[in-house]
């Protein structure tokens, strides 16, 4: 092989598993083909690689039933809670109705509180489910991201807005690729609070249905049928 062919075989090889990676490189000195063709016989055992992972149920759901249908939704809420903030800031407290007042700013927190615990959920379980296709996950949620990005038509806000989700369920996707066991309690608690401030905001919108969407994730850490309970903590397989 060339030097420039050979870099380019090495290159693609980091795709695999470094047990793996190490054997199909030292196959292919061994075998003496050419660059191209080492290059080839490399990305299409790659392309095999990824199309197998695609045989389980983990990826279809963390990348079309989590990151698709709940990046709309968490940027639907981002846009909200920051629509809601700019009516809280230009709302003079002494002169206007401070029950009222009062009950925005709950209503305000509680959507605030959402936005980060689905957001941060949802990054996590995505991570927990399938971290080997996690790029896809990731590739769709920007795509949706570009997609609403490109419609956004509220003058009063920065586009900005719709992406005050992604922080969070950033966090979340780090701590779902860096954690092998999780408290049960502290996963009872977060889903809990959850779906508990959810009733109320959705309650009596039949169009906002999908929006349980954002619920599920938080659940899932304590309902997974693979968890086993190990002392007080729940352990995840990876």
């Amino acid at each position: 092989m060339t030097s420039v062919g050979s870099s380019l075989v090495e290159v693609a090889a980091q795709l695999l598993q470094r047990d793996e990676r190490e054997a199909v490189l030292g196959d292919l000195v061994e075998a003496g083909e050419s660059a191209w063709q080492a290059l080839l016989d490399v990305l299409s055992l790659v392309l095999l690689r990824r199309a197998i992972l695609w045989k389980s149920w983990r990826p279809w759901l963390a990348a079309f039933g989590l990151t698709v249908p709940g990046s709309f939704l968490l940027m639907g809420t981002s846009v909200s809670v920051s629509q809601m903030f700019l009516q809280m800031s230009g709302h003079n407290i002494l002169n206007g109705d401070r029950l009222k007042t009062f009950h925005g700013l709950v209503y305000l927190l509680c959507e605030v509180f959402l936005l980060l615990a689905c957001s941060w959920a949802g990054g996590f379980v995505t991570a927990l489910v399938s971290r080997r296709t996690l790029w896809v996950s990731a590739a769709l949620c920007g795509l949706a991201c570009l997609f609403c990005l490109a419609s956004f038509r509220i003058e009063s806000l920065s586009r900005i807005s719709l992406l005050l989700f992604l922080v969070p369920a950033i966090l979340g996707v780090r701590r779902g690729l860096g954690i092998t066991r999780i408290k049960l309690i502290s996963a009872i608690i977060l889903a809990l609070a959850i779906t508990i401030l959810m009733v109320p905001i959705l309650r009596g919108g039949r169009s906002r249905a999908l929006s349980w969407t954002l619920v599920w994730p938080a659940w899932a850490p304590v309902g997974y049928r693979t968890f086993s309970c190990q002392g007080g903590a729940l352990a995840i397989p990876s």
